[in-house]
């Protein structure tokens, strides 16, 4: 039988699926979903320093190659995260991710501080790419900024971590990201890519835009952005060093975009569109089918084919 463990920033996982922060993951109702499913792993909804109850509805609507969303972190506020993970069951073989998403550095820092001081073994994902709260640009485009507030955050946070990226389009890009992250030693992965930001969706019967904030602008997920999701995936598997890892997410609809993802570079694979269609029975359809390409192919494990692409 194929075997699908892995691990990031020295986390064992028993399989490389979960959830992208976002989805299924705001309420603790919809955290024991994801630890009853098959997922090999869980991440809580990015949070803020407070509670946010998001933009207007409606902001979520599914297309016919993926999906739009504007969002706007609607979320419990991050001491209600903090909250679980002092409370999780760290014997469970899925390992606690956690991700917040500070509107400021000095949210990011306050939030990092208490985490840090509990000293619990959840895994801190750092989102610097939230395209959907009008007014705060996405730190993830900003250079300066991002390599800043890495130098602020990364001593705070000690143990090895990871950040959530934006997608980039440009090689340039590749390499300037790519080199800020490489000088961060407990930077252990980055996860790539969260929505393509600012989308719009325009219904052709009302000629209406289909979701309400940002006049109708909103992030892309889906099918729709996965050559998008490859490309950055890749470009970051060939750019990062001392080991550090990077986790896919964009696109998966089946295990064979699983597998693309894998053989692109991912170390562990994030469900978003997909999940929020589908539910956690997704983890246990999607498991099958990559063992099944992966025993047709003859690859017993992710690393026989881990960012293995071949080019021409």
């Amino acid at each position: 039988m194929a075997d699908l463990s892995t691990s990031i920033a020295g986390v064992a996982l028993p399989n490389l699926f979960f959830n992208a922060s976002g989805v299924c993951c705001q309420h603790e109702s919809e955290l024991k979903e994801l630890l009853d499913s098959e997922s090999g792993s869980l991440i809580t909804k990015s949070a803020t320093f407070e509670h946010r109850e998001g933009n207007p509805s409606p902001r979520y609507v599914p297309l016919p190659t993926g999906s739009i969303n504007s969002m706007g972190l609607p979320n419990e506020g991050f001491e209600y995260y903090l909250n679980y993970a002092k409370n999780y069951d760290y014997t469970n073989k899925k390992p606690l991710f956690v991700s917040l998403s500070g509107l400021s550095l000095q949210d990011n820092v306050k939030m990092v501080e208490q985490f840090a001081a509990a000293d619990l073994p959840c895994v801190l994902e750092i989102n610097f790419s939230c395209p959907n709260v009008p007014g705060k640009p996405q730190l993830g485009y900003d250079m300066e900024a991002m390599e800043n507030a890495l130098k602020v955050l990364a001593p705070i946070v000690k143990k090895p971590f990871g950040i959530k990226l934006p997608p980039y389009f440009d090689i340039a890009h590749f390499d300037a990201v790519a080199a800020i992250v490489n000088k961060i030693d407990n930077l252990a992965f980055v996860t790539c890519v969260n929505s393509v930001g600012n989308g719009l969706a325009i219904d052709f019967e009302t000629e209406t835009a289909v979701i309400k904030p940002k006049d109708g602008f909103g992030g892309l997920g889906g099918a729709m952005i996965l050559n998008t999701a490859l490309a950055n995936v890749n470009a970051f598997h060939r750019r990062l060093t001392g080991g550090k890892q990077v986790i896919g997410v964009g696109g998966v609809t089946s295990g064979k975009e699983a597998f693309l993802h894998v053989l692109a570079g991912a170390s562990a694979v994030q469900i978003g569109t997909q999940l929020k269609e589908e539910g956690p029975s997704f983890f246990a359809r999607v498991k099958k089918e990559l063992e099944e390409i992966m025993q047709a192919k003859g690859y017993k494990s992710l690393d026989d084919f881990r960012g293995k692409v071949k080019t021409l």
